[in-house]
This record gives C-alpha cells, structure tokens and sequence, in this order.
C-alpha cells in the first residue's frame, strides 16, 4: 500500500504541482506517501462533486421538462401560473412522472461512469495494470451479454417504453397476449425490466417488458364514454332527442362535473339502432382518462329520471 501511494507522484515529480509542493515541505522519507494520498483524495473529492452537479442539473432538467412549457410561459411573462384541470391536469401529472422516472436513470448512469472513470484513475495512480482489468471486464460482459440476452432485450424494452410513454402507473392498460393471455390492469409498477400489473380480481401480474409486443392504453388522452338509450318504437323522436339533450346538457353545466370530470360537451348522436319494438338513442361524453364508467352511470340515472318525468317508456 505505501509502495503504490508512493508511485502515484513518482511519474508526476517535475510536472505536478501538488506533488513538488509536497516534496519541498516534508522530508523524503514521507513526501511520496502523502503527496501520493493528497492526489488520490483529491481525485475522489472531485468525481464526488462532478456527480453531485451532474445531479443537480439533471435534477433541474427534470424539473422543467415536467413543468411544461405553458408554465415556462408564465414565468418568462412574469404571470403566477395556473393551476391544470381536466386533461392538462392528467397531461401535466404523467409528464411529471415520466420526467422523474428518466431522472431517476440519468442519475444512476451518471453516477456509475463519474464513480467508475475516479476508480480507475485512482488504480492508475497507485500503479496498478488496469488494462488486464478493462480486457478481463470486456470479456466478461460479452459472456453476460450471451447468457443474458433476455435481460438486456427487457431493459432495452423498458427503456424505449419510458422515453415514449406507452404508460405509467396508474394508467389501465391491455399487454395483449405478453402473459399468455389478453391482460388488463391497473399498472402499480414500472421498472426497466418489468411491469407490474393488478387486473380486477385483485391478481398481481409481473410481465418482462421484452415480452410485451403490444399495449392498449386505456388512460391517456381521454377517454369515451357510451349509453344507449332504448325507447318504444311509437315514442315521438323529436321528444325524445330534445329530453337527451336537456339532460346531457344539465350534466355539463354541473360543476362537479364540467372540465373536472367531462372535457367536452356531451353529444347525443340520435338513432343508433331501430327494430320493430324498439328505437335505441346513443349519447357520447369525452370523459378524463378512465372515468368513463363513473360517467355513463351518472347519465343513466337523470336519463331514467327524465323519462319517468315526460312518461316515456323504456323499451326492453
């Protein structure tokens, strides 16, 4: 040890300056050994403060890309901003976690190169032959390349899957035959090797990402929702349509569920489908991403409300 500490100024007596300043002030005797562990600290302090602003602007990058560039607006403007709702507020908060997550891996890679780059300065510093040691890691990661051909084609799926946001958690998702059967759930977990998935038994679902070759999103952008409404075939269709639209257009009125809930007016579409007994109303409502369902049985229950009142039979 004090050999190698000692060699790690002995290339460097002329030209480094820390290493004269040493050698003028201490005896021979010691002057290697401390130069040789000054240089090596300093070495260490100076990968450790690189990692630490890396991390801050990478942590700083984050922060703005998930801030999004209307709130970038209102700073540059010198404006307060305002507070999302509806689909900006779903936008704003995927953005928010897809740009952490990416942090998340940026730091990690920063650190393991700024880490390892000071590591091996310091083994060339003591003297030590790193080149056997870079061959010997070469030749290791192809045999680990080979024999973890699976692993490397699932982190390279999980990475393309982060930087494109296919999903996030939270997001009801379709992975498509990936489990040997058409899955949906609610995603709990996303790493770079797998995604974890609940369906709606309550089923935990862990799928490699390198096996997933499709996926339905059912919560981004936004979501649809559908009822039809079946009436007797001798109902007057005038009446009918008027009453479907008074009602949708009293839900999009409702502040609890206006930009909040439903992100468009709702629309009655009309006919839909006829038959001898019965004429079916279809009405479509824009909804944030997978509330569709609260939705549809909100106008269900004013829709039946509203026949009862205008005495309109529902057909069967």
């Amino acid at each position: 040890m004090t050999q190698g500490l000692s060699n790690a100024c002995k290339s460097g007596v002329e030209s480094d300056v820390l290493c004269d300043i040493v050698y003028s002030v201490l005896p021979a005797t010691w002057a290697p050994v401390i130069a040789g562990l000054i240089s090596i600290v300093l070495i260490l302090v100076v990968a450790f403060v690189l990692r630490n602003v890396a991390h801050r602007l990478i942590t700083r990058v984050v922060r703005r890309a998930s801030s999004g560039n209307a709130s970038l607006a209102g700073r540059l403007r010198g404006r307060q901003t305002v507070q999302p709702e509806g689909l900006d507020a779903v936008a704003a908060e995927r953005r928010r976690q897809r740009s952490e997550t990416i942090g998340s891996v940026l730091r990690s890679v920063s650190s393991i190169v700024i880490i390892g780059t000071a590591f091996l300065t310091v083994l060339e510093r003591l003297s030590v032959p790193i080149a056997p040691l870079l061959t010997s890691v070469g030749i290791i990661g192809v045999a680990l390349g080979f024999g973890a051909q699976e692993l490397v084609k699932d982190f390279i799926a999980g990475m393309f899957m982060l930087l494109e946001d296919q999903y996030g958690v939270g997001d009801v998702i379709d992975v498509g035959a990936a489990v040997g059967a058409s899955t949906t759930g609610t995603v709990e977990a996303v790493t770079l090797r797998i995604t974890r998935l609940r369906d709606a038994d309550g089923r935990v679902w862990y799928v490699r990402n390198g096996t997933i070759t499709r996926v339905g999103n059912e919560s981004q952008g936004w979501s649809r929702a559908t009822v039809d409404v079946p009436v007797a075939y001798s109902a007057e269709i005038p009446a009918v349509r008027e009453l479907l639209t008074q009602v949708t257009g009293e839900m999009w009125n409702d502040p609890a569920f206006r930009d909040s809930v439903i992100v468009e007016e709702p629309q009655v579409w009309g006919i839909e489908q006829i038959s001898d007994t019965a004429v079916v109303f279809r009405i479509s409502v824009k909804t944030i991403p997978s509330r569709q369902a609260e939705v549809a049985r909100e106008i269900r229950l004013r829709v039946k409300a509203a026949l009862d009142r205008a005495s309109i039979t529902i057909a069967g």
